[in-house]
């Protein structure tokens, strides 16, 4: 959201932004929609685009808008001793006849030098008027005593300042009276009834006359609140005459038809909405080159100044201010002079003519200024617009003409103008809202419906869960049934291995006492083979006595034939002896193989044994660590049971 100005009117911290402002103001962007950092929306006023006609007071129903004005000041620097005269609008009698004098004492105690009645000064104003218009031919102008009128038409109907009265308003016509006729010189206070006198008094056109915008409603709360008293009754110096009217709807018009008869035309307009809604309607008159009237008395206020934006809230109701302005007017026509009643009103046209024979036009003459480029809004493409349009979810024609003015404006469009001119936003829109909040509700539904299953989910969840929890325990029961049977079975285990060990040792032992017995096979064998060899030995020896026999044998012939059957036997002896050493020598031979390859076996077995003893030692006390975290899994598994079997119980 743009940064916006400071102005007379700002919005306090009790704006609830209902929007009411922004539907009554005739200023399209002087009504700013904002959101803070904190989410918290209030309509802020932009006080270059505010023309202070104060519409937003009387709709505001929270008191949600105030305003400045120079009251603080001006008794600070009454304090100070500063020399101030003041000028009193002609409202402030009538709506303190009673007090009007008290007040006025109250001020002249704190330090007010003068007092001058501005009635005086709308009477210039009325011979200004009259004057300029008869001289110059100026039929259709635009009377200008509302500052809020003359800064609408500057900031935003400029094509009319043409038309606007050339002559300054009754306030500065008494401030150029006082200064320039009258010789005062101090700085000069307004005590008014309306807000938007500060920016006349402003304003570099108006010459700096007067320094002070006092409005009624504060200045009644500063002596309240200050406890200001005074010592005597003080009345207003200089006689005026119908120019008291003037705070009145109608009351300029009255004076021309005091001054000129009411065979003439004169448009009364005022009221914060229908005064701007005329002065188009008068545009596009004058554009047409339609009749225009004399001239248009034009007011802000629908009651005029008496019920101006500042006077106090207790007087902004009912008629007696009226009724008093109206004892006043009468009073003021049974004076002489300009004023009578006996007059026609070309002799009254004469005499004002007359008292004010003095008086130079020229120094009551006022210029205007064009303000128009510092406030204008832009306007959107058709392409930007249903851009807008669209982030406001409006996309259909329908929607894009709902135009129900909760937002303020007049239809969706102003709506979206205000939104590309950054002083609103699609939050503001009561339908983009009710689309959001419908939106969120479905989001919200579906969450809803969402979070419903899952708990139904979460429920069959829990459900299924128990019935795990029921199976896990059953699952636990048996697997401590078989932690005690793996329990028992280590233990057995462990028992059998320790016994097995034992009987190891023992087959050791058997194997240790085989090779001993092995050996002494061996050394026997070593005696066979050695028996062997004297059989071997003898063998030998026969055989060669059986040789020799033999040959005596053949010697001794037939004589010799007993002896050589003996010869022949003893060889059979010993050919016999020597193949029986040899068969037990070859015997010998292969029981020492078969000796060797037992002895060989037997190491083996002695090796093996020794292994599957040591593999039995580490088997059984491996069987005791099993059987000992066996029961450690028996205690936890039982742990674990019973906190299942709570989980299940909750």
């Amino acid at each position: 959201m743009s940064k916006i100005s400071k102005g007379l009117v700002y919005t306090n911290e009790k704006c609830v932004a209902c929007n009411k402002c922004i539907s009554v103001c005739p200023v399209p962007g002087a009504n700013h929609a904002m959101i803070d950092a904190n989410g918290n929306a209030s309509i802020e006023v932009n006080g270059d685009a505010c023309i202070s006609c104060g519409a937003c007071f009387d709709a505001c129903k929270h008191g949600a808008r105030s305003y400045n004005d120079d009251t603080e000041r001006f008794f600070e620097d009454l304090k100070k001793g500063t020399k101030i005269s003041l000028l009193i609008a002609p409202a402030f009698m009538a709506n303190y006849p009673d007090q009007y004098e008290k007040y006025l004492g109250i001020l002249k105690g704190a330090g007010v030098n003068r007092f001058i009645s501005v009635s005086f000064g709308a009477d210039i104003t009325s011979w200004a008027y009259l004057n300029y218009i008869l001289k110059n031919n100026f039929l259709g102008g635009i009377s200008q005593p509302c500052p809020a009128v003359v800064g609408y038409i500057e900031k935003y109907m400029p094509r009319l300042l043409p038309k606007l009265m050339p002559v300054h308003s009754p306030m500065m016509c008494g401030a150029i009276y006082a200064k320039k006729y009258m010789g005062i010189n101090d700085k000069l206070a307004f005590l008014s009834p309306c807000i938007a006198k500060k920016n006349e008094i402003d304003d570099p056109n108006c010459g700096g006359y007067i320094t002070y915008n006092v409005t009624y409603a504060h200045l009644i709360d500063y002596i309240k609140k200050h406890g200001l008293t005074g010592r005597e009754l003080v009345k207003d110096e200089i006689e005026y005459g119908l120019g008291s009217v003037y705070p009145m709807p109608g009351g300029l018009k009255e004076n021309v038809f005091w001054f000129l008869g009411d065979d003439i035309f004169i448009r009364q307009a005022e009221g914060e909405k229908h005064m701007y809604e005329y002065l188009k309607e008068y545009q596009e008159r004058i554009d047409s080159k339609k009749t225009l009237p004399f001239m248009v008395d034009a007011l802000n206020c629908s009651q005029g100044c008496l019920y101006g934006t500042g006077i106090e809230e207790s007087k902004a109701h009912g008629d007696d201010t009226l009724m008093n302005l109206w004892r006043i007017r009468e009073n003021s026509k049974s004076k002489k002079g300009a004023w009578g009643t006996n007059l026609t009103p070309k002799q009254r046209l004469a005499a004002l003519n007359n008292q004010f024979k003095d008086l130079r036009l020229e120094d009551f003459i006022r210029k205007y200024t064009d303000k128009s480029r510092t406030v204008g809004l832009k306007d959107p493409s058709a392409e930007e617009l249903d851009a807008i349009f669209n982030e406001m979810h409006k996309n259909n024609h329908a929607k894009r003409h709902i135009d129900c003015s909760a937002c303020g404006y007049d239809s969706c469009q102003l709506m979206a103008e205000a939104i590309y001119n950054d002083i609103n936003c699609k939050e503001n829109c009561v339908h983009y809202a009710k689309d959001l909040a419908e939106y969120e509700m479905n989001v919200a539904k579906e969450l809803t419906d969402e979070i419903q299953k899952q708990s139904e989910e979460k429920l069959v969840h829990a459900q299924r869960v128990d019935e795990i929890m029921v199976e896990v325990t059953e699952d636990f029961d048996k697997i401590m049934e078989s932690l005690d049977g793996v329990s028992q079975g280590n233990d057995g285990n462990a028992e059998e291995s320790t016994q097995i060990a034992h009987d190891m040792n023992d087959i050791s032992n058997s194997c240790e006492e085989m090779m001993r017995l092995f050996d002494k096979i061996s050394e026997f064998l070593v005696m066979i083979e050695a028996n062997n060899d004297a059989i071997f030995g003898i063998a030998s020896k026969t055989n060669l006595l059986s040789l020799n026999a033999s040959i005596e044998a053949a010697r001794a012939g037939e004589a010799g034939r007993g002896f050589a059957v003996v010869a022949e036997q003893i060889k059979t002896l010993s050919d016999s002896s020597r193949s029986a050493a040899q068969d037990s020598n070859q015997n010998s031979v292969e029981i020492r193989k078969f000796m060797e390859g037992l002895t060989e076996q037997a190491d083996n077995l002695a090796r093996l044994i020794k292994q599957v003893d040591d593999r039995v030692s580490n088997f059984a006390a491996a069987t005791e660590e099993i059987s000992a975290s066996t029961r450690i899994v028996e205690d936890m598994s039982k742990s674990v049971q019973d906190k299942l079997g709570e989980l299940v119980k909750a």
